[in-house]
Parts: C-alpha cells; sequence; structure tokens
C-alpha cells in the first residue's frame, strides 16, 4: 500500500539536472518554460478582455487558472512530480470548466480564450 501512495502522491518521475542533461531533457525542461510563457499570455489576455468588459468575475478566475497552469510548468520545468500531475489535471478541469461558462454564456464567437 506505501509503495502505491509514493507512486500516486510522491514520486519524483524525472528532475532536470543542467551538469548532465540528455537531449530529452533539455527539450522538455525548454518546452516547459515555453508552455508557462503562453500560459501567462492567454492569463495576461483573458485579464484585458475583462477590463475592457467586465461582464462576470469568473473571468478573473479563469485568467488566475491560466496563471496557475503557467507556474506549475514552471515547476515542471525541473520536476516531474506525482503531486504535480494532480495538481495539474485538477487545475485543467477547473480551466476548461470556467473556459466553456465564460465562452458560452458572453463570448461565443470565441474560439482561443
Amino acid at each position: 500500500m506505501n509503495a502505491l501512495i509514493d507512486t500516486l502522491f510522491y514520486r519524483t518521475w524525472w528532475s532536470y539536472e543542467r551538469d548532465t542533461a540528455s537531449v530529452f531533457s533539455e527539450a522538455y525542461h525548454w518546452f516547459n518554460l515555453l508552455e508557462a510563457g503562453v500560459w501567462f499570455v492567454f492569463a495576461a489576455l483573458v485579464l484585458r478582455r475583462y477590463w475592457r468588459r467586465r461582464h462576470s468575475q469568473l473571468e478573473l478566475w479563469y485568467a488566475f487558472s491560466f496563471l496557475t497552469f503557467g507556474i506549475t510548468d514552471i515547476r515542471e520545468a525541473w520536476f516531474q512530480q506525482s503531486w504535480l500531475i494532480w495538481l495539474k489535471l485538477v487545475n485543467l478541469i477547473v480551466l476548461l470548466w470556467i473556459r466553456r461558462f465564460v465562452i458560452r454564456r458572453y463570448y461565443p464567437g470565441s474560439r482561443i480564450y
């Protein structure tokens, strides 16, 4: 049972060691940092749209969910851990749920953010 709990919540699956990094590790590291930047841009775009139109404060949570997803990618650029994968999954579910509501209700013509 302890091994299962360790695997599901505490295991570090990968870590970035700059001095001994393989090609995969370098690519994975920089991809996650780039991806974090993309999520931060989406957070900023959602905030900008909220400031211009102010339909619902739920849009602030939408921007916050993009921001937190980007933060998890920064962490993932150095360590991939079980708890982080679960956190990213929960964050993604919340992000998609809020997106669905906000887009359908306030921005039905929008397809990106």
